[in-house]
């Protein structure tokens, strides 16, 4: 499938990459057609995803059974009023039914707007009334239902709702019985443009509402590099990427890419993440690539890893925040493994990556994806120099890049902010190494500014995490009257040293930092916290942090 939409396949160097990858864009193209059900007609019986869950169940999913189930469901969709350009939401968790639904709504050129179950009443009105949803499918159990029933008399759009579990209540469809007795599927003449909409995504953000990112119908295909050359994936690979399908990693790392290279997806149903469980699927399953955020294996490496097969394990990517180098050197020493890093935002696709015919360095993000032109930004704008800091901006103005959204819904002022003069913004702050290599600092208002010196929270994260006394921690800036900022350290701490939480703990843990980086950046302040306060997605709000040290 692979070769259908990229001039060459295999490459050698970053080198080759850069100057030889160039992706096919069809008219008018449609992952639901253009890709799933072409495996159904090229391999039917080839594995496209293996669902498993913690309360025992497994299910195995063909290419073939895919476009079946797929064209029920749009077939059942288009009997709700569902077609071309309609909002449909989907809180789904885990389920198999997520895959079933995205690819229908593809196949009737309707958005899909991805949700997690963790949204309250509020989340969901904002959400309905924001993009005019006109279909909510989600998970049929609490407290999920109940949100979404408490929601619907301050959402004026919504006209169905529809329950994929055991519970339906009286004001909800059942999915089951409404896809089992679907009429035969008539696919719709003109479906989509490339242009069209297909998926939005409202990010959870650390500051305001969440904006609407929109993608259009091509943003499949900007995936092509995270599958194939990121997570290094082949027609033998069995991929799991460790998150909920509300969340932009699901999409990245459980679905578009891993099926454009013909991968089986690997799906985990889990109420709570537990290391030992986790290694135990990646075990008996025998999983050949794994991809999670650092947070998992901080967790993983705690596990006593000599327990359990992981020898069919031979690949594993990370992102979703920084890698800490302490983490890498663990899970290295550990597992032989590499843990090859990537970065990318909600409106983009992965934009800066270790390749695997690179060599990685611990802690860096890795090199530009030759299908964006990354460059890095002074304040001022003109361009940072090797070592010095700057803003990570993608050049727009030789053409849009596949995988960069399209805007933000329903906002061209906000679209207009961080996407002028053909330079998109990402707000992330990183520099550059002599090698080409890309090391991330912080967002751009996570800066730390003490007595003249800019320190970037994540190089202060990563000395404490060397530290065995720290799980978790956030560097924020604090104001003071003299140095302006001095840096703070919010931590949780590690068992067997919480009852040790005190004033020598924290001298102990300010001189190991002054060792491991330079000395004015070690914490002056350090809080000890239960946890950290995060977004839906898992992320740090360090603004949240800061707001309560004014």
């Amino acid at each position: 499938m692979l070769e259908k939409f990229v001039t060459q396949t295999t490459f050698e160097s970053q080198d080759d990459f850069k100057k030889n990858f160039s992706v096919i864009v069809p008219e008018n193209f449609n992952f639901a057609y253009d890709v799933v059900d072409v495996w159904a007609e090229k391999a039917p019986e080839k594995r496209a995803l293996c669902w498993t869950s913690d309360k025992g169940e497994h299910r195995d999913f063909t290419f073939a059974d895919m476009k079946t189930y797929s064209d029920r469901t749009a077939s059942y969709f288009q009997s709700l009023g569902i077609g071309r350009g309609d909002m449909v939401m989907l809180i789904l968790k885990r389920r198999y039914e997520f895959w079933f639904s995205v690819i229908a709504l593809h196949k009737l050129g309707a958005v899909v707007i991805p949700a997690t179950h963790l949204l309250t009443k509020k989340d969901i009105v904002y959400r309905n009334n924001a993009a005019d949803i006109k279909m909510i499918v989600c998970a049929g159990e609490e407290p999920i239902l109940r949100h979404v029933l408490e929601a619907m008399p301050e959402s004026p759009s919504v006209r169905k709702l529809v329950s994929t579990g055991e519970l339906v209540p009286p004001e909800f469809d059942d999915f089951h019985k409404g896809i089992a007795g679907a009429a035969p599927f008539r696919k719709p003449a003109h479906p989509n443009d490339n242009e069209d909409i297909s998926l939005m995504y409202f990010t959870s953000g650390t500051t305001g509402n969440p904006k609407m990112v929109a993608h259009d119908f091509t943003y499949p295909l900007g995936h092509i590099v995270t599958g194939s050359y990121w997570h290094n994936l082949h027609e033998e690979s069995l991929h799991l990427t460790i998150a909920d399908t509300g969340w932009g990693k699901a999409v990245w790392g459980k679905l578009y890419g891993q099926w454009i290279a013909g991968a089986t997806v690997f799906v985990y149903d889990h109420e709570k993440f537990t290391p030992a469980d986790m290694l135990r699927i990646i075990q008996d399953y025998r999983i050949t690539s794994l991809c999670a955020p650092p947070t998992i294996f901080r967790f993983l490496i705690r596990e006593d890893l000599e327990r359990y097969d992981l020898s069919s394990l031979r690949y594993c990517t990370i992102a979703g925040e920084a890698l800490n180098p302490a983490v890498y050197e663990s899970f290295f020493k550990l597992t032989g493994i590499r843990l090859m890093e990537g970065f990318g935002q909600t409106e983009t696709t992965l934009s800066v990556a270790t390749f695997p015919w690179m060599e990685p360095k611990p802690g860096s993000m890795g090199v530009p994806n030759p299908g964006y032109d990354v460059t890095l930004l002074r304040a001022d704008g003109s361009l940072a120099e090797d070592g010095e800091q700057g803003e990570i901006v993608i050049r727009t103005d030789r053409g849009k890049p596949l995988g960069l959204f399209k805007e933000y819904y329903r906002d061209a002022k906000l679209t207009g902010e961080v996407w002028h003069d053909g330079v998109y913004y990402t707000g992330d702050v990183a520099w550059r190494d002599e090698d080409g290599y890309l090391w991330f600092v912080g967002r751009t208002d996570d800066v730390i500014k003490s007595s003249g010196y800019r320190i970037g929270p994540f190089e202060v994260e990563s000395a404490l995490m060397t530290h065995p006394a720290v799980v978790e921690c956030a560097i924020t800036g604090v104001p003071d009257e003299v140095r302006g900022q001095v840096v703070k350290a919010t931590v949780v701490l590690a068992k067997g040293y919480r009852e040790r939480a005190g004033e020598a703990l924290v001298k102990e843990i300010q001189d190991h930092v002054k060792k491991v980086t330079a000395p004015y950046k070690y914490p002056r302040i350090i809080e000890f916290v239960e946890e950290l306060p995060k977004t839906i997605s898992g992320k740090i709000r360090r603004v949240e942090i800061r707001d309560k040290d004014k």
